[in-house]
């Protein structure tokens, strides 16, 4: 049995809702129509009430059992701004909080901040910033996190590895490394992978010099020291990482080195970078971003992606509950 029919099992045995930021979008409402047939999940579609019926109709979708809400005609739009500016305390005015609850983005992070729905995934036609900024403002960090990270995981046949955080910091801090790494070894256990976690560098135990080799240095430290459950090893470059040969030999008895499946880099261009030439060079699915450390999960869409990526995110957006 697949992670995904694994997600649609533990799901269904649930009574989870997610909410859909763009009601009218053709991937999105084929995403809903599966879900609604599969009874996996409550489905919340955003959009003009008409307008989100006559796009699943024109596409043959059935979203039978779907709730459709228009922030519009909402009728607890009043609360809802009440709720924001009392989030906001006083960054925000009560026409600035009403404006931005007109938008979909906006008012499904409310739906999901105050209860009406479990989870959120947005993005099919949103910016990333379009969909982490409401939740930065609204969701929050959980107690004890102070950064929002990303991770994507890969699949390739049986395999499956994380790669974080390739999306949202640019530049990470020491301190926001170690909050990602702990972060995406918990999404990496998610996906039914025993993480074993190399920090990246260009340099292993100490064979090159820098700032970005002593932040990783320093943050696996760190890591270890706070979680000495995690298997948890750095700096490390990415053939000491995978390859057994190269990382017993540099980094001998180590947990990690040469078997590693959960990757962290030292910033965003690395990570980008990393991920991509593994999904189109290395053959592997990549399903991403998934943003850690908020409140709830909310989880944001690639805007060239297709119907299977959107149904495989609701999934994976769900199971992160």
């Amino acid at each position: 049995m697949s992670i995904f029919e694994n997600f649609e099992k533990k799901l269904s045995a649930e009574s989870k809702s997610i909410v859909f930021t763009e009601g009218t979008d053709a991937r999105i409402l084929s995403a809903a129509s599966r879900l609604l047939a599969g009874k996996t999940l409550h489905v919340i579609l955003l959009g003009e009430v008409e307008a989100v019926k006559k796009a699943a109709a024109d596409g043959g979708f059935v979203i039978d059992g779907a709730e459709i809400l228009d922030p519009a005609t909402y009728p607890g739009f009043e609360e809802m701004v009440a709720k924001m500016v009392q989030l906001r305390k006083g960054k925000m005015t009560d026409e600035q909080c009403r404006a931005a609850l007109a938008k979909s983005n906006y008012f499904g992070t409310m739906l999901v901040k105050m209860g009406k729905a479990d989870c959120l995934l947005g993005g099919a036609t949103y910016s990333t910033a379009d969909t982490v900024r409401p939740a930065l403002q609204l969701i929050k960090c959980k107690p004890g996190i102070q950064s929002v990270s990303s991770c994507f995981i890969l699949m390739r046949g049986e395999e499956c590895i994380a790669m974080g955080d390739c999306a949202i910091n640019i530049d990470p801090s020491e301190d926001e490394i170690v909050e990602s790494t702990v972060e995406t070894a918990r999404t990496a256990s998610i996906f039914g992978i025993d993480p074993r976690v190399a920090l990246l560098s260009y340099s292993t135990k100490g064979s090159g010099k820098g700032e970005t080799v002593d932040k990783m240095r320093n943050a696996t430290t760190r890591v270890q020291e706070a979680h000495p459950e995690l298997k948890v090893d750095g700096e490390l470059q990415f053939d000491a990482a995978v390859a057994p040969e190269v990382g017993q030999l540099k980094a001998p008895g180590s947990p990690v080195a040469g078997y590693a499946n959960t990757f962290i880099f030292p910033n965003i261009n690395a990570g980008n970078i990393g991920y991509k030439i593994a999904q189109r060079l290395g053959g592997f699915e990549a399903y991403g971003p998934i943003l850690q450390g908020l409140n709830a999960p909310i989880n944001d869409l690639s805007r060239g992606c297709n119907a299977e990526e959107v149904y495989k995110m609701a999934l994976i957006t769900a199971a992160l509950i």
